[in-house]
């Protein structure tokens, strides 16, 4: 239940930020299909929840741990010139220990934003950037 509740947090945070961008993006969330235009960049966003653990002996607690991950998918051939400013916007958007709040779950970034390696593929480059993230629930 909560993996769910934590993904909308950082979704919906997500959404707000490209919202107020002059320049919007399409975002793929989890279990979506899309077919980009032809030189579209765009984002894919998920959650990869970890173990979920009771750090109580009573069992009155849960602790959620994952990873959010939104990658950037952008036009093979032009460099990184589409995809460092949003990797950067993102980094900005996600300020590590900052906690976002919904229902019961409080949910902290718990690592710096992070870029990963670019993927080149056939006609697409991917730029993958993550954070971990954790939620303590009373239950």
């Amino acid at each position: 239940m909560s993996h769910a509740i934590i993904a909308s947090i950082y979704e919906a945070r997500l959404i707000a930020w490209n919202a107020a961008r002059p320049e919007k993006l399409k975002i793929v969330f989890e279990n979506t299909a899309y077919t980009p235009a032809v030189g579209e960049t765009y984002l894919r966003a998920f959650t990869i929840p970890g173990n979920t653990a009771s750090n109580t002996l009573g069992g009155d607690h849960r602790l959620f741990t994952g990873v959010f991950q939104v990658s950037i998918i952008a036009p093979a051939g032009i460099g990184k010139t589409k995809t460092n400013p949003i990797a950067a916007e993102l980094t900005d958007l996600f300020p590590l220990y900052a906690r976002y709040t919904k229902g019961v779950a409080t949910s902290v970034t718990m690592s710096p934003v992070d870029q990963g390696p670019g993927i080149t593929g056939d006609s697409t480059y991917t730029v993958p950037v993550s954070f971990s993230y954790r939620s303590d629930v009373a239950v």
